[in-house]
């Protein structure tokens, strides 16, 4: 029910390139403003590839309410560079200790540690520093909803507590329940993909609940295809051997209901999500085929 047919996947890759496009633009334009410095080398390198799911979810979710990418294309930008930064920080050697991103070195392996913190830190200021501008909506109500749900999203009770959570696990001698790993997750990874799903609505001062039911599952579903990207490499791979290189001792869906069961609940919660946008009719087509892909992609 969930697998993408070969037209349906035509169609969401067309629109994540045409996403991609408007996103990457918005961010040139964005920084090009910044004074020409190191600082800013780095941050444009962290904000550099990548799917820009998160701010494909916003421009899909504007449209939603009749709004068209340039009117919501800087409220994407500004979550990619929220993304960007969470990213930056989690490859220090105090956190993951990452030395490759998407093939490319990451910060503090190219511009050193001091860097790589003063352009995560850079960052996180400028998605709000992007949501405050008159730019992104002429409304002042509509520009603090953004920035005080993304605040709310990104900090001490949403990503960051996440991250804290996650750092807190693997350093730990005790297996974490299911419970607990659900709740590292939705911080950690569900509470920017919410966002992301939510401000289209916002933009449209509009209420985002009847996308949270959405938001939160293809959250989640994400985040088991992540998991199971890490252990198979493919989610359709599900009856093969772990790789080697598998963390089994992270705290993730997979280690606490397996393989199989993770995968099944990566379809449940993609279905869950499918039918929270039933009262949108054919106008959220797009955001189901999203939910397919998130159990269905590949590497």
């Amino acid at each position: 029910m969930t697998h993408l047919n070969t037209s349906a996947r035509s169609l969401l890759s067309k629109k994540l390139e045409e996403a991609c496009v408007r996103i990457d633009e918005c961010l040139g334009d964005i920084f090009s403003g910044l004074p020409h410095h190191p600082l800013t080398d780095a941050m444009r390198h962290a904000c550099g590839g990548g799917k820009r799911m998160r701010g494909f979810f916003v421009l899909e979710s504007a449209a939603l309410f009749n709004l068209s990418n340039d009117a919501a294309v800087r409220a994407a930008a500004a979550i990619e560079c929220m993304h960007a930064y969470s990213i930056v920080h989690d490859d220090l050697p105090c956190m993951d200790d990452d030395d490759i991103r998407g093939g490319m070195p990451t910060v503090h392996v190219k511009w050193g540690e001091a860097t790589a913190v003063l352009a995560g830190s850079a960052l996180q200021a400028l998605s709000f520093e992007v949501l405050c501008d008159e730019r992104t909506s002429p409304s002042a109500q509509i520009r603090a909803a953004l920035a005080g749900s993304l605040a709310d999203a990104a900090g001490a009770s949403g990503m960051a507590l996440g991250q804290a959570l996650d750092l807190e696990a693997a350093t730990s001698s005790d297996s974490w329940s299911l419970d607990r790993i659900s709740e590292l997750q939705a911080r950690k990874t569900g509470k920017l993909i919410s966002w992301s799903c939510q401000a289209g609505p916002i933009l449209a001062g509009c209420d985002p609940e009847p996308l949270s039911k959405y938001a939160e599952a293809v959250g989640s579903a994400y985040q088991i295809a992540d998991d199971l990207l890490d252990v198979v490499g493919d989610p359709s791979e599900v009856g093969k051997p772990l790789r080697k290189d598998a963390q089994a001792n992270k705290a993730t869906f997979v280690s606490a209901l397996g393989v199989r069961k993770a995968s099944q609940r990566a379809e449940e919660l993609a279905r869950t999500a499918i039918s929270a946008l039933d009262p949108f009719g054919g106008k959220a087509e797009v955001l189901r085929e999203a939910a397919r892909y998130a159990v269905d992609r590949r590497r």
